[in-house]
Formats: structure tokens, C-alpha cells, sequence
């Protein structure tokens, strides 16, 4: 199998169950946030966003104009974020304690669609 069709299939699914957490447990957006501020959590949380990021963006860095290119935009987001989280913990923190929830809403909806997307290209449900 082709290697974007796995990570499409892995980011699919990751980002659809994710949006069916937060929709069906709001308070676990909140909590999320809260969390950060334990520095703990903080280290493990930018640990696990480097790893995934880079084996991402080292099996999969295509730079095509498809799906492709959504795969690895995710890798290097992933990458920059936990790197951030571990670099600069308290200006990180700070700067995604800024964003209130609706906006957070908007941002996790808009990623099921993208794996809504992802899974159409893997699966093909809807030609287009």
C-alpha cells in the first residue's frame, strides 16, 4: 500500500475520533487547556507532537498539489507545535490559552472535514 494512502487512512481516523471527543465531551476542550499548565503534561504532550511530526514528515514530506500535501502539512504543524511546547512552554501556553473555545470549535470541525477528506481519498465513497 502506498505510504500516503496509510498516513491518510492514520490522520482520517485520528482527526474524525478526535472531533467526536470534543463534540460529545465539550468539557474536555477546557480541560485540555487546563492541563497544559502542568508542566508534566506540557513535556509529554510536545514529546508526543515531535515524534508523530517527524515520523510523519520523515516517511511522508510530499509536496504535491493533492491530498498528499495535507498529510504533510499536518506532520510539520505537529513538528513546529510540539517544538514550540518544549522550547518556549510559558509563551506557547499563553498564546493558545488566548483562543476561547468557539474558536477551538471551529478549528476541530473544520480538521473532520479534512479527515472526512482523507478517508474519501483512501476509501473513495464520492468520486469527484
Amino acid at each position: 500500500m502506498d505510504i500516503s494512502l496509510t498516513f491518510a487512512k492514520f490522520w482520517g481516523w485520528y482527526l474524525i475520533i478526535f472531533f467526536l471527543i470534543l463534540s460529545l465531551n465539550p468539557k474536555r476542550t477546557k480541560q485540555i487547556f487546563d492541563d497544559l499548565r502542568d508542566e508534566k503534561f506540557l513535556i509529554l504532550s510536545s514529546f508526543m507532537a515531535i515524534i508523530i511530526g517527524l515520523l510523519s514528515i520523515i516517511f511522508h514530506n510530499v509536496w504535491e498539489p493533492n491530498y498528499k500535501i495535507i498529510i504533510t502539512l499536518i506532520g510539520w504543524f505537529s513538528l513546529i507545535i510540539g517544538l514550540a511546547l518544549f522550547i518556549f512552554p510559558k509563551p506557547t501556553v499563553n498564546w493558545l490559552q488566548i483562543t476561547n473555545v468557539k474558536f477551538v470549535q471551529v478549528i476541530y470541525t473544520l480538521l473532520f472535514f479534512v479527515g472526512l477528506f482523507l478517508l474519501n481519498r483512501v476509501y473513495q465513497l464520492i468520486h469527484y
